[in-house]
């Protein structure tokens, strides 16, 4: 009798460290399943930036400088989105994005002073619209990385309780997620506004 209680007590902390080892794969494929939406989300971003650039370059010649410091932002983000989707737990290449997407940003704003300047290019058709879907995949990237930081959350926080911190490292799960964080300065927390 005593042995049937001990093998079903057994059994159950069996089951149950097998119920932990499940929760943190499932957390762990949820917080890159993010992170691949903000690939997505990035991506179109990156594959816009060039359209607008080339819809400015016939109105703004002598702004090359502020162009070219766009298209050369633009290229250090993918950079960054490159390095971090080759191990989205990598803490410095999420922080390397997270920076990258911050110079974009910035350099984003610059253009988008420049282009108040010029009324004849804002009221351009093609400029509209690319201006448009920038602006709504901003909305999208903002989406995306709250739901990967939301994930991030819940998989760091799931490690960390007891008991599951106990068989966390066993696991494979040594490590924490990183949160993708942009730097705090306001002009770069707000989404680009392109205004016609």
């Amino acid at each position: 009798m005593s042995t049937a209680i001990t093998l079903i007590i057994l059994a159950l902390l069996v089951l149950y460290v097998v119920s932990i080892y499940n929760t943190l794969v499932s957390l762990k494929n949820r917080h890159q399943n993010a992170f691949a939406q903000i690939e997505v989300q990035l991506k179109r971003r990156y594959d816009l930036i060039p359209n607008l650039v080339e819809t400015a370059k016939g109105y703004l010649k002598h702004e090359r400088e502020t162009l070219e410091a766009v298209i050369s932002a633009r290229n250090q983000a993918l950079a960054g989105l490159q390095a971090a989707s080759a191990d989205p737990t990598s803490a410095s290449g999420i922080a390397q994005l997270g920076g990258a997407e911050s110079a974009l940003t910035s350099a984003l704003g610059r253009l988008n002073v420049v282009m108040e300047a010029y009324p004849d290019l804002k009221a351009n058709q093609n400029m509209m619209q690319v201006s448009e879907e920038l602006t709504t995949t901003e909305n999208r990237v903002a989406f995306a990385r709250q739901a990967f930081n939301d994930a991030v959350t819940a998989y760091n926080s799931y490690k960390q309780s007891f008991p599951p911190v106990i068989f966390a490292g066993a696991f494979g799960h040594r490590q924490d997620a990183s949160l993708l964080e942009f730097d705090d300065s306001p002009a770069i927390q707000a989404a680009p506004k392109v205004q016609f």
